[in-house]
């Protein structure tokens, strides 16, 4: 099993490479996921931070020139939540958005269980 301490602090190293509002907003958006599941491993897969819950991938979230994103990893939740979406740039499985205008804690929490609860019902 990876050392926790190991990825935590490959997820920092990524968010000190980014400019200062990605990195703000990132980090926001981390310790949202966060305090959602607790339990949750993060580390660097495919080249950004990940959170995996009981050895599967969760969410994401990583940035680019320009924007910001948080990926969901399921259609199906974004389906879900389209009409609460319908103010960002959606992908299939991700959701786009300026580090000015991050996505609201409450929204992200959703997101989040909603996410949970999908890997409950498929293992």
């Amino acid at each position: 099993m990876a050392d926790p301490n190991v990825s935590a602090a490959e997820v920092d190293a990524f968010l000190a490479e980014l400019p200062d509002a990605q990195r703000a907003a990132l980090a926001s958006l981390r310790a949202t996921i966060r305090s959602v599941v607790p339990t949750a491993t993060e580390g660097i897969s495919y080249g950004i931070p990940t959170f995996r819950l009981d050895g599967r991938p969760l969410v994401a979230f990583g940035a680019v020139k320009g924007h910001c994103a948080f990926y969901l990893m399921s259609t199906a939740v974004m389906d879900a939540h389209r009409d609460e979406l319908a103010a960002y740039d959606l992908g299939k499985g991700t959701i786009r958005f300026q580090p000015d205008a991050p996505i609201p804690a409450a929204l992200v929490r959703t997101l989040v269980e909603a996410r949970i609860g999908e890997n409950d019902r498929n293992p």
